[in-house]
């Protein structure tokens, strides 16, 4: 299991969002048809209970259930990698718990706590990658003072430990990283998704996480294959393309990131727009810089 992980994290990994009803429940239809939605379009990997999630806004029931439709849904489809997170001791539950339920793979939120060091950052991940030994594990490194020391250091102690989702803005320190560590080792993935992705290629990450893999598949899975294929000229015209609506996402310090996706995919009609605090769904200007951009990257995909 973990070789296959390792290889499927080179490709797009679908960070899942979920969809909420009327009376503020998770929407479990509209969750399995923008999942479904993806799978047919040949997403291979899907993250439930991540960042467009809004990991953070639901509770540990909620967590279960969406990572129980994923695998389900998925099963002979896809790779299911389950966000885990919150104190050590619930997200080293959380780990045994998605073990349990069919999950190929975990990834670990970056620990959330205003203090933090790199020997706690190791310790932190050991203790969820020894509560599930069997199940690989994705670190989410979100902060640029966690050093390769510490990366290196965890690659050690935790065999399971088999990719890194790389979400620090900086392609020069991911190349250190990728050089001081390797990519036998470990797979790297850039973490921001289409906007990063070509220039952590670059660095060395071969795949990456996507929000638009829920709104448009296809454009996520075309960008990725032209990159890998090495056709750098159009991997770049099409991210252009694609741009408009990962800065949508960026603004206000992404305040809104999972705002627009949820708005683009409600005027797709899949789900509703609604989000839960401490988000906050888009104004009327913002319904319609998404309608704009939505039609723009829809031309794209035609083409």
């Amino acid at each position: 299991m973990i070789e296959d992980v390792r290889r499927a994290l080179r490709s797009v990994v679908m960070i899942t969002v979920t969809p909420f009803a009327e009376d503020g429940q998770v929407d479990e239809p509209a969750y399995r048809e923008v999942l479904a939605r993806a799978l047919d379009a040949g997403v291979p990997v899907v993250t439930p209970n991540g960042n467009t999630s809004e990991f953070y806004s639901l509770d540990a029931q909620e967590c279960a259930r969406a990572l129980e439709l994923t695998v389900r849904e998925a099963h002979g489809r896809a790779l299911v990698i389950a966000g885990v997170g919150h104190e050590v001791r619930a997200a080293a539950r959380a780990a045994v718990a998605a073990a349990q339920a069919g999950a190929d793979g975990v990834m670990v939120h970056q620990p959330v706590h205003p203090f933090l060091s790199a020997q706690g950052w190791v310790d932190y991940h050991r203790a969820i990658a020894e509560a599930a030994p069997d199940l690989p594990l994705v670190c989410y490194l979100r902060s640029p003072h966690v050093p390769v020391s510490a990366l290196a250091r965890l690659a050690e102690v935790a065999p399971n430990f088999v990719g890194v989702k790389y979400a620090v803005p900086d392609p020069l320190a991911l190349g250190e990283a990728v050089s001081a560590i390797g990519t036998d080792r470990l797979t790297w993935v850039c973490g921001l998704a289409e906007s990063w992705a070509p220039f952590f290629w670059a660095a060395g990450a071969r795949g990456f996480t996507s929000g638009l893999a829920n709104v448009l598949p296809e454009l996520s899975l075309r960008l990725w294959r032209l990159l890998e294929a090495g056709e750098s000229a159009r991997a770049m015209e099409l991210w252009h393309r694609l741009k408009p609506f990962e800065d949508l996402r960026a603004v206000r310090g992404s305040a809104d990131n999972v705002s627009v996706v949820k708005e683009a995919l409600a005027q797709l009609g899949l789900c509703r727009r609604a989000v839960r605090p401490p988000i906050s769904e888009l104004d009327e200007p913002g319904r319609q810089r998404v309608a704009g951009v939505l039609g723009a990257v829809t031309a794209a995909a035609a083409r």
